[in-house]
């Protein structure tokens, strides 16, 4: 009995040894500035956060939240929906339970840290770095000073970086002037190609035929830019799925991206893969 004890005990520490640190960037926002003054309620998709947290977590590893303020991120109720679990309510409750197990949403018990903190703790703590999607990174990721010193870190160190669906608009806070740039864009200009870290890389994003085909979700309004359109502008070169709404991984050296909902899944298991020794 005591042998068995020692061997389970020896391979938990092993399992341990080779379990990585992933952390998680989520927006602080809860809406969505549109054109003509109109807003959008929104927050980040369950499936697109839950499937890859769950698979890190059911793997061994141990995962980190942060945000660009510290603020408890905002679920997108939107997201709540079957679809995006395959049509399997069991599946949907499954991760929903594990969302309200971590309190991240919880404004008083959420563990999410700001990337201040984040940056005090030091960068090479962690293996890995994953953004969800869902609408709010158009709001504050592409933008943040904040998000785009620790994606260039980690661009610099050739760690794996996955972002999905609407989550790829946060590389573009890596810009010289990623203000500055999503002024033109707003006002319809075409920008100068910038100076840009990810410039010619291979990646994927939510589609502009996805976007057009979801926009009645906005409810009148209308998204100031979609992020193909940005993305490409900044110098990114685009594959996107044979069809829209398929699940769709790309795959260009640290950088992992997803196109939509669907591909959650997809960069889970390639985050798993890249954390295996």
């Amino acid at each position: 009995m005591l042998k068995k004890l020692i061997v389970t005990a020896l391979s938990a520490l092993a399992l341990n040894a080779h379990a990585g640190n992933v952390l998680v960037v989520l927006s602080d926002a809860d809406s969505l500035d549109l054109k003509d003054g109109k807003i959008f309620q929104t927050g980040f998709y369950l499936n697109e956060l839950m499937q890859p947290v769950k698979m890190l977590l059911d793997a061994g590893h141990q995962v980190s939240f942060a945000t660009p303020q510290g603020k408890a991120p905002t679920l997108d109720r939107n997201s709540v929906n079957p679809m995006f679990f395959g049509g399997e309510q069991a599946a949907l409750d499954a991760h929903l339970q594990l969302l309200q197990t971590l309190r991240l949403t919880d404004p008083q018990q959420s563990p999410v840290l700001s990337l201040a903190r984040v940056e005090q703790q030091g960068y090479g703590r962690f293996d890995a770095v994953y953004v969800p999607g869902g609408h709010a990174p158009m709001q504050d990721l592409l933008t943040s000073a904040s998000v785009g010193k620790l994606l260039a870190a980690f661009h610099g160190a050739g760690k794996p970086t996955a972002l999905v669906c609407h989550g790829p608009i946060a590389l573009l806070s890596t810009l010289p002037d990623a203000k500055g740039f999503t002024r033109q864009l707003e006002r319809q200009a075409k920008p100068a190609r910038p100076k840009w870290i990810y410039a010619g890389y291979q990646m994927t994003v939510f589609s502009n035929v996805e976007e057009e085909a979801s926009k009645a979700q906005l409810q009148g309004g209308a998204m100031k830019f979609y992020p193909q359109t940005a993305l490409q502008a900044a110098g990114m070169t685009f594959s996107p799925s044979a069809q829209p709404w398929q699940g769709h991984m790309v795959t260009d050296r640290e950088l992992i991206t997803g196109q939509n909902p669907a591909s959650a899944p997809l960069v889970g298991q390639e985050l798993l893969r890249r954390l295996t020794p």
